[in-house]
């Protein structure tokens, strides 16, 4: 079983993010750490996919709007549309070697979607997937959103699970470019304040079933 270093950040602003993930690649292509899970939140934020890349036709906020509510704008180098991202979301950055034995882009995504509905089951939550759309989903909400990127079967970007956070800055865009779905978290589906070092530890647990790894 290969070993997995996880990392906690808190709070870190999305381009810090993105220049920690590429350092994290660069070293595990080189051998130098170990299979490595980032965990962390991202102050607001409406992100692009490669999906769209230049294109805001899903941002349906204007800058001065997303200004008002506080909310920044980035591209991201990630697979997808237009995703949000923010306190009380827990986000994950896998940076793992696919190779020799699960060097299967669509495998890949699919046991992150294993992940986040074993986490989402612990809770007694039955979320699952739904044909031909990426991320976990209960009902026709979607709790969590998936985007990746694979260098030479390297991944980065990864998953975003709804624990609490504004789902009230979904409104500023179509999230993922799905126009008839909606969005919803843990805490609204519960009923309660769900803690975000709680949901950490699980996804941790189960991140390691999935993928068949020991904590470092």
């Amino acid at each position: 079983m290969r070993p997995l270093r996880v990392v906690e950040r808190g709070v870190v602003p999305y381009d810090e993010g993105v220049a920690l993930q590429q350092g994290l690649v660069d070293a595990r292509k080189a051998g130098a750490i170990p299979d490595t899970l980032v965990l962390l939140e991202h102050p607001p934020v409406i992100t692009l996919g490669v999906k769209v890349r230049n294109s805001r036709a899903h941002v349906l906020a204007t800058d001065d709007e997303l200004s008002a509510a506080g909310v920044l704008l980035f591209q991201s180098g990630r697979g997808g549309d237009v995703t949000y991202h923010g306190p009380g979301q827990l986000v994950g950055y896998p940076i793992l070697d696919l190779k020799p034995d699960r060097a299967d882009a669509h495998r890949y995504v699919r046991d992150l979607e294993d992940v986040l509905i074993r986490v989402c089951a612990t809770y007694g939550i039955e979320a699952g997937r739904q044909a031909g759309l990426t991320g976990v989903w209960v009902g026709d909400e979607k709790v969590a959103a998936i985007g990746v990127r694979l260098s030479r079967w390297v991944t980065s970007h990864g998953f975003a699970l709804n624990v609490d956070p504004d789902l009230s800055h979904f409104s500023l865009i179509v999230p993922c470019g799905i126009q008839d779905r909606g969005v919803t978290s843990l805490a609204r589906l519960l009923g309660r304040p769900v803690p975000l070092a709680e949901v950490r530890t699980r996804v941790i647990e189960a991140f390691l079933e999935v993928f068949g790894h020991t904590l470092e």
